[in-house]
């Protein structure tokens, strides 16, 4: 992020700067919905194996999370597209791509890991 931060101070561009400052808050978000999500899994890991309400709410929880970190970080990636854009740009939404897809696939693999947890013997 500090490096972006950096690419943003020598943009001249004003909609560029603005644009790759909304995209900068929403993987910032994106950061924070997955701290949130990693609590939850904490949680969820102190429970035991014994299938209940309570271990379904937190499998729940980080389910919403990390799909909300997914909605942000895919937000990001589509507020550049359409869009003319210089090197640094393109460079910017690669990064931003890439953690699009790393939190699908965090998303897909833990919604398969639930629904077998989940699933009553």
């Amino acid at each position: 992020m500090l490096k972006i931060s950096e690419e943003l101070i020598t943009m001249k561009k004003d909609k560029e700067y603005l644009t790759v400052q909304d995209c900068v808050n929403q993987i910032n978000d994106s950061v924070d919905q997955l701290s949130q999500a990693i609590k939850e899994l904490r949680r969820f890991n102190q429970l035991g194996s014994t299938i209940n309400d309570n271990m379904l709410w937190h499998i729940s929880n980080v389910e919403t999370w990390v799909s909300t970190a997914l909605t942000d970080a895919s937000s990001c990636v589509y507020s550049f597209s359409g869009h003319r854009m210089s090197k640094r740009m393109a460079s910017i939404k690669v990064k931003a791509q890439n953690v699009a897809e790393v939190t699908s696939n965090a998303l897909a693999l833990f919604h398969r890991y639930a629904t077998r947890t989940s699933k009553k013997p």
